[in-house]
């Protein structure tokens, strides 16, 4: 599944920066059980919004750059990019209807903001 995706320190830029979808930035932990619990309610958003997002998931245990980056103090943490700019942040697990809602706005006001086709 092209729109779901897993990056580390390495390949973080090429993979989220540089993409001309929107970004779903899912900053997970093996041992967080929250993690666990949203990972499926963002494939399903990430599945119903393919073509204009894509999911890229990052282990903050392995990637610690990235981490460090985006100043990462809970997981999960949740980012949207676009074009590698942080445009929502939340930390936190969301079931899948909210987490959709919050996507399409952070989508919603960067696009008016920019201009940007959907």
């Amino acid at each position: 599944m092209p729109w779901i995706v897993t990056a580390g320190d390495d390949d973080f830029a090429a993979v989220a920066e540089k993409s001309s979808l929107f970004v779903l930035v899912d900053l997970w932990a093996p041992w967080c059980g929250p993690c666990r619990m949203v990972s499926p309610a963002l494939e399903q958003v990430a599945k119903e919004l393919a073509g204009r997002v894509k999911l890229v998931k990052v282990n903050v245990d392995a990637a610690t750059k990235t981490s460090q980056r985006f100043t990462v103090q809970a997981v999960p943490t949740l980012l949207l990019l676009d074009r590698g700019r942080v445009i929502a942040r939340q930390a936190g697990a969301l079931p899948a209807p909210a987490l959709r809602e919050w996507v399409e706005q952070g989508i919603g006001a960067s696009t008016s903001e920019s201009g940007r086709s959907h």
